[in-house]
């Protein structure tokens, strides 16, 4: 059975974005894999959260994470800093990683560039964290998305490297994990092709969202003054109208705007209406959930702490062995 590691800082609540792209894929890897999914609370250290906020979003994602379907019994949910083994591996790996490659990565210069006044040792050390979240568990495989892709190749070169300075095949060298299958691709209510609550919050559905919020949002989701011509290619905003609606409406609903967009008659209002109402649908059970889930405390730290005893098991061991093969075993 492959060893399948995911993580997610936690820095709000988890949209729909979240939900095609991982989340429901997630629910069925349970079941084939040995699975571990993680809060990334010490990534989230990078961006200076109060300490107030950071302790309401963990809680948040570990709720929207047994809402959408997670199961503690199938599966492993933890808290990252629930397992400080993983900072003493991230310590250990980064005595053989250089700081010239580290600068070289694709996001460090790209958060250099945009946040010029918060440029952190965690940011620079970042991969090196995100490869010890993965080899603690010896994990097969990693779901990534294309802005990770590079992290993953550094965490396969230092494994690599791990294993050839001291003369072991101990670390096995993970792989991107992609479902088998193309991913939905949830764009954002603002005209952007991508779902993201960095870029902005008022674009994402969020599973949490009310079914006023949802209808809310949606009305106010971007589009344009509608098609002049018949075979008028869709502007950006309309066709992410479209491929929500492809990701939660049924087919004949699909088609009836389909229909009318070609021949000049939709009603964007009408479209949006019909959309809200699908959307409210399709997550009204995760809804439900989460509700019935924020206020059950004694329930979330039993989820936690039950995490947090199998994903220290699984690191303790790796620890260990680490230091035998390093050489820091003295007792």
């Amino acid at each position: 059975m492959d060893r399948v590691l995911s993580g997610i800082r936690p820095t709000g609540y988890l949209h729909l974005g979240n939900y095609f792209g991982a989340l429901k894929n997630f629910v069925r890897m349970q079941e084939e894999n040995n699975c571990y999914f993680f809060i990334a609370d010490y990534h989230s250290l990078t961006t200076h959260p109060k300490p107030g906020d950071l302790r309401t979003n963990i809680k948040n994602v570990l709720v929207d994470y047994l809402a959408a379907g997670l199961d503690p019994e199938k599966c492993t949910i933890y808290i990252q800093s629930d397992v400080p083994e993983v900072c003493e591996l991230a310590l250990l790996l980064g005595m053989n990683v250089y700081v010239g490659e580290l600068q070289r990565v694709s996001s460090f210069k790209e958060k250099v560039r945009r946040q010029p006044d918060n440029i952190n040792a965690g940011l620079l050390t970042y991969p090196i964290l995100m490869a010890s979240d993965i080899l603690i568990h010896r994990a097969d495989k990693v779901p990534v998305g294309k802005d990770q892709e590079q992290h993953l190749e550094m965490t396969r070169d230092f494994a690599q490297r791990f294993n050839h300075i001291y003369g072991v095949d101990y670390f096995k060298l993970p792989v991107a994990y992609n479902f088998g299958e193309n991913l939905v691709k949830i764009p954002g209510l603002d005209g952007s092709n991508k779902m993201s609550k960095s870029d902005n919050e008022a674009s994402c559905i969020f599973l949490s969202d009310s079914p006023e919020v949802i209808c809310k949002k949606v009305m106010k989701a971007v589009s344009d003054s509608g098609p002049t011509e018949a075979g008028q290619s869709k502007s950006q905003a309309v066709e992410n109208l479209f491929s929500l609606m492809e990701a939660v409406s049924t087919p004949d609903t699909v088609a009836f705007f389909e229909e009318a967009y070609q021949k000049c008659e939709i009603r964007y209002g009408d479209m949006k209406k019909q959309l809200a109402k699908d959307i409210t649908h399709f997550v009204a059970p995760i809804y439900e959930r989460i509700i019935t889930l924020r206020s059950d405390d004694d329930y979330l730290s039993k989820v936690a702490k039950l995490g947090a005893e199998k994903a220290r098991e699984s690191a303790s061991k790796t620890i260990r062995e680490v230091r035998e093969i390093i050489g820091i075993n003295y007792n």
